[in-house]
């Protein structure tokens, strides 16, 4: 069986914490691993970006390959001028098929555009088409902060024209599946229920001190940890503010006490620095929180275990989020998580079980948690154990599983090594 997943507007490969990286890459890469190993062939399209990597890459194993197609020049783009290169890409998709002579059962695509690829390779393929958006437009505009978070109409209708034409939609949790329902109008039948999944070879507890050394942290005793993109989404100003109230308790210093930022380029010229990382670095100044706040930049995925192990409390203060999957990987490492109860963090996140949920845009709310957390290391230990018991659940057999059920039902026959 050959699937073909699209991830058109972000690279599976690329290095988590950029501008367009997170949870989706992870979640391409890491289901098309686990496909592999349950004997199911992937090719994962992507836009290529840069012309100095190869455009096929065999990294994910089992023969399954990342195929990075040209479609305008081959550098990031903005996404409304990324729409523009869509029929470009579906060409070199269809070349490549041709010319490796490889007949696609499926398409799997990943966020709006790749969906609207998918419709123009159904024309000629007549394949069924498995969507997942793992963020919406909709949603976004609704909890914006400013008129440059709002998502143009032409996203909104592409999304909608996806729901229409895709033959299943997967939502990661019974939220999504609700805002699906009721702001886009998506009929239930069409919509299924599949959480992402984590790593657990690769994200397990790491000791305390061994985490510590490989990340080179040794001056500091206790660390809590943010990692995500660095946009207002993220609510990362919501988690500056709390330290500085939780400062002013004492606590961070009685108990040595700092905050990691990993995500963004916190280096770069004033001229090419991101509005949203020179606004939180000039927060901190205001705050006087720079001895305290260690901005660290993008961290690849191989190096994530230890700073999940190395951290006594991950915190995630976002506005939004579809799921959460670095909530789940810092679980998976014993982390216990703190989180805005907002989306499918308020779902993965169990109060008082694998961490606390705290209403979302509230820094006095966050704080008080924090507080009580940081006061109580016994505490943090029992929410951590609890936090990878309840992660293993999520393993990566489990949900890919689910994904393979659901392709059975498209296609009206069984897949996979158990066929």
């Amino acid at each position: 069986m050959n699937i073909a997943m699209l991830s058109y507007h972000t690279c599976p490969l690329a290095t988590l914490g950029g501008k367009d990286t997170g949870g989706m890459n992870v979640y391409v890469a890491e289901l098309t691993r686990q496909l592999g190993r349950d004997g199911i062939h992937v090719d994962v399209f992507t836009r290529s970006q840069d012309e100095h990597v190869p455009h096929v890459i065999h990294c994910l194993g089992y023969g399954n390959r990342v195929v990075h197609v040209p479609a305008g020049p081959e550098v990031p783009l903005p996404k409304p001028e990324l729409a523009t290169h869509l029929p470009t890409f579906v060409e070199g998709i269809r070349r490549f098929a041709s010319e490796k002579g490889i007949t696609y059962d499926l398409i799997h695509s990943h966020y709006w555009m790749s969906g609207i690829a998918a419709e123009m390779l159904q024309e000629s393929w007549k394949v069924p088409l498995l969507q997942m958006f793992h963020t919406l437009g909709l949603m976004k505009n609704r909890i914006a902060q400013s008129p440059e978070e709002i998502e143009g109409d032409y996203r909104i209708e592409g999304e909608r024209r996806v729901m229409q034409i895709a033959n299943r939609i997967v939502a990661a949790t019974q939220a999504e599946e609700a805002q699906l329902e009721f702001l886009y109008g998506i009929d239930s039948e069409k919509i299924i229920v599949i959480p992402p999944g984590v790593d657990t070879s690769r994200f397990y507890p790491i000791p305390d001190d061994e985490a510590k050394e490989a990340i080179e942290c040794g001056g500091c005793k206790r660390l809590l940890l943010y990692v995500g993109r660095i946009e207002p989404l993220k609510g990362i100003d919501i988690l500056i503010r709390a330290l500085a109230m939780v400062r002013e308790s004492g606590v961070l210093e009685k108990e040595c006490f700092s905050l990691a930022i990993i995500g963004g380029d916190p280096d770069a010229p004033p001229e090419k620095m991101s509005a949203e990382m020179a606004r939180l670095r000039a927060l901190c100044v205001e705050l006087h929180l720079e001895d305290l706040v260690l901005f660290l930049g993008k961290r690849d995925q191989a190096t994530l275990p230890y700073y999940y192990s190395a951290a006594d409390v991950l915190i995630m203060p976002s506005h939004y989020e579809s799921f959460g999957m670095v909530a789940l990987e810092a679980m998976a490492c014993g982390t216990p998580v703190v989180a805005s109860q907002v989306g499918g963090l308020a779902f993965l996140v169990q109060d008082g079980v694998n961490g606390f949920v705290v209403p979302g845009k509230n820094p006095t709310a966050l704080a008080n948690t924090l507080t009580h957390l940081i006061q109580q290391p016994e505490l943090r230990e029992r929410l951590g154990r609890q936090a990878a018991e309840y992660a293993s659940w999520y393993g990566w057999d489990k949900i890919s599983a689910q994904i393979r059920k659901t392709y059975e039902e498209l296609m009206g026959r069984p897949v996979g090594n158990n066929h």
